[in-house]
């Protein structure tokens, strides 16, 4: 008989199914949550490294619909909690990979794992952000990633993904700790992506900076 630990190991090196049911599972999410808007660049709670979550109770539950809500009121495929104002390490996601299959999901105190270097090829597509709105550069990323984590009763998980989902789940581990994809590009672009969100109107609530 495997040992307890050896069981949770073997949990953990699982992969979690997060394609099945995803239409259903996203939409009870969303209707029990409520929209809120969004931080954008310059919020301090954007540029520092969240909280880790200790406490898997029905407030976190809330904190995940509301999420949920709040990312499809601005139709985005990923959100992190300092995205709403919540200093903690809680990102969601409904976003497509590459074959167009549909992933929904959540990930709390998510960790990006270090990928072998046979898997890591790059892929220099554009990326957005809901807090740097109407903005887009060309930033390279591996088009595979891996990020574990736990599910809203504190047991381990993983996700994996590729392609644009890849990215979606490299980008919203960024956000908890503090950084924003234009915190990746040159100076230049930066400036750039920041005169597009200046020029741009957003097409969600946002929270105005003081």
């Amino acid at each position: 008989m495997a040992s307890q630990q050896d069981t949770d190991q073997s949990l953990v090196d699982e992969f979690i199914n997060d394609t099945e049911d995803a239409e259903a599972r996203e939409l009870a999410y969303r209707e029990r949550g409520t929209s809120r808007p969004i931080t954008v660049v310059g919020n301090p709670v954007l540029h520092r490294e969240c909280r880790n979550v200790t406490e898997f109770d029905d407030e976190l539950a809330r904190l995940i619909d509301d999420m949920f809500a709040s990312q499809r009121t601005a139709e985005g495929v990923g959100l992190a909690a300092n995205q709403i104002g919540v200093d903690a390490k809680v990102f969601v996601y409904d976003c497509p990979d590459d074959d167009g299959v549909r992933h929904v999901g959540y990930v709390i105190n998510p960790v990006l794992e270090e990928l072998p270097a046979d898997r890591r090829v790059l892929d220099e597509s554009n990326e957005g952000c809901l807090s740097v709105p109407t903005a887009y550069a060309a930033l390279a990323r591996p088009d595979y990633a891996v990020v574990s984590g736990q599910d809203a009763r504190g047991n381990p998980i993983r996700v994996e993904g590729t392609g644009y989902f890849a990215r979606c789940l490299q980008h919203e581990t960024d956000h908890v700790y503090g950084r924003l994809y234009i915190d990746r590009l040159s100076k230049r672009d930066r400036k750039d992506a920041l005169r597009q969100m200046e020029e741009g109107t957003p097409r969600y609530p946002v929270v105005a900076n003081d």
